[in-house]
């Protein structure tokens, strides 16, 4: 007699992640009958002359309030959280007059890659849902000939926002003012003083923040005079078997993404000592060496140390491959990798 073949056993899906489910399923419903529809909420891309990745998110969002009024009126940071994603919707991108049909994740994200033929630089194109309007977006297409990129963090590299302290970070996302929000000093002339020295230069704004912040880091970055960039967040909901999406294990993967896309680019990895980024780059160094031009550590004050809830001790890297800077702002930056001849003099 032959035994009958085992299933292989299915994964055990959180309780949570089924119950995140059923609760926007029925926020979405509710959301339907007051007659409001989804919308595509778009997130700048990168890609080549050959591909392009799409990047955005399917909401149904809230009328705004009558008080506040264009980019420059108070924006909490809840009102980025009040949305409700449309898991598994269809979205129609065109690229260059030609339609594809995609779908978006379970938490509404769309994140693809299509085939496009377009000119480097920034490229427009659209995204449309369940027959609306279509929403204009673009992404950033990396020239054949280009060796150079810039992947950069956002919190306390970018932006003060002391984020590892749950008390502190739920009060900088629900509650502070956008534009109450501070760049951290010389971050804007360091990055744009490295775009303007090479041209057609890619960056990558490379953090754990949710994607619901995105249009609010989008403004926060071109009203601070950063270089425009691809934005590549998470989502904080959780998996089939974690609370909790790992912030570690997406910027990890993103970095050994980009080394595969891009094999001919080296990267100036930025970041800051309050986290994990000087793990996570020392890693990405040693596995990737050929793609990393340097690497530049901001490092915390002592009182954002604490409010960050300590300091990740930053080794010994007189014996990597790579140059490896550190200082307390922008300008020691831009100084040291001058000093390393990674940046023009």
């Amino acid at each position: 007699m032959v035994a009958p073949t085992e299933e292989p056993a299915r994964p055990k899906v959180l309780w949570l992640a089924r119950w995140e489910r059923r609760f926007h399923a029925w926020r979405e419903r509710r959301a339907r009958k007051r007659g409001l529809t989804p919308t595509v909420t778009p997130f700048p891309g990168y890609g080549s002359t050959e591909w392009v990745r799409v990047l955005g998110r399917v909401l149904i969002v809230p009328p705004p309030s009558s008080r506040n009024g264009g980019e420059y009126g108070g924006v909490r940071g809840w009102r980025s959280f009040v949305a409700v994603p449309i898991g598994f919707a269809q979205v129609t991108v065109t690229i260059a007059g030609v339609a594809h049909d995609v779908v978006a994740d379970r938490g509404g994200v769309i994140d693809t890659v299509l085939p496009a033929g377009l000119e480097p630089g920034w490229q427009t194109f659209t995204m449309s849902v369940e027959g609306g309007a279509p929403v204009e977006t673009r992404a950033f297409i990396v020239a054949p000939d280009v060796r150079f990129g810039i992947v950069s963090d956002v919190d306390d590299t970018v932006m003060v926002t002391a984020l590892p302290r749950p008390l502190l970070a739920a009060w900088n996302s629900f509650v502070v003012d956008e534009h109450a929000r501070q760049p951290v000093a010389g971050m804007a002339v360091l990055l744009e003083t490295l775009v303007r020295d090479r041209p057609g230069t890619p960056v990558i704004y490379l953090s754990t923040g949710a994607w619901n912040i995105a249009p609010t880091l989008t403004r926060f970055l071109r009203r601070h005079l950063y270089p425009a960039g691809a934005t590549l967040l998470t989502d904080w909901g959780p998996t089939h078997d974690r609370w909790f999406r790992s912030g570690q294990l997406h910027k990890e993967a993103n970095l050994r993404r980009l080394a595969a896309e891009f094999p001919d680019i080296t990267w100036l990895l930025v970041g800051d000592d309050g986290q994990h980024d000087d793990e996570i780059y020392t890693t990405f160094a040693s596995e990737h060496p050929d793609n990393v031009a340097a690497v530049a550590i901001r490092r915390l004050s002592p009182a954002e140390a604490v409010l960050a809830g300590g300091r990740t001790a930053v080794n010994d890297h007189t014996a990597a491959s790579v140059p490896w800077v550190t200082a307390s702002h922008g300008e020691g930056l831009l100084r040291r990798l001058r000093e390393e001849g990674v940046v023009d003099a």
